[in-house]
């Protein structure tokens, strides 16, 4: 596995934390992890997304779907139900805790959860401070003629 060394990103920039962070992230990230539940990530328009993740076996009252600090936290704990003996359990319903880690001005709009699957819609809002805008370009005539003649005071 290769490593690699993001300190001269670190000491060669400014204001590129959240980058370097996210690059630390990628790179720490254990190819063995835990991959349940299963989901998909889409592109549902220029600037909506869609997560959905098969939750087979979880009521709504099992599923909890959070936004703290820039991530998205989709947790399910599933009460053991006591007095049942299983010849064979193939169907995992334990509980467990995925975080997606969203990007500036991308917000959660809602969930909804059917045929066992959670669906969370996202869409990024970029402020309108932020949109790229046309500066129009005034000429010298007009800024000349919108002057008022004005008499020296004194």
């Amino acid at each position: 596995m290769r490593t690699y060394d993001f300190a001269p990103l670190y000491r060669a920039t400014v204001g590129f934390d959240q980058i370097a962070d996210l690059m630390d992230r990628v790179t720490a990230t254990d190819t063995n992890a835990n991959s349940y539940p299963p989901y998909n990530i889409e592109k549902t328009d220029d600037d909506a997304y869609r997560i959905s993740i098969a939750v087979a076996g979880f009521s709504d009252a099992d599923l909890s779907v959070d936004v703290k600090d820039r991530s998205l936290v989709v947790s399910a704990k599933k009460a053991e139900e006591e007095g049942k003996t299983y010849l064979h359990r193939g169907i995992a319903t334990r509980a467990f805790e995925r975080r997606f880690h969203l990007a500036d001005h991308v917000v959660v709009t809602g969930a909804s959860h059917a045929d066992g699957m959670l669906h969370i819609d996202l869409v990024k809002e970029v402020p309108e401070a932020l949109k790229p805008r046309r500066i129009e370009i005034a000429s010298q005539k007009a800024i000349e003629t919108d002057v008022v003649d004005a008499k020296a005071v004194n």
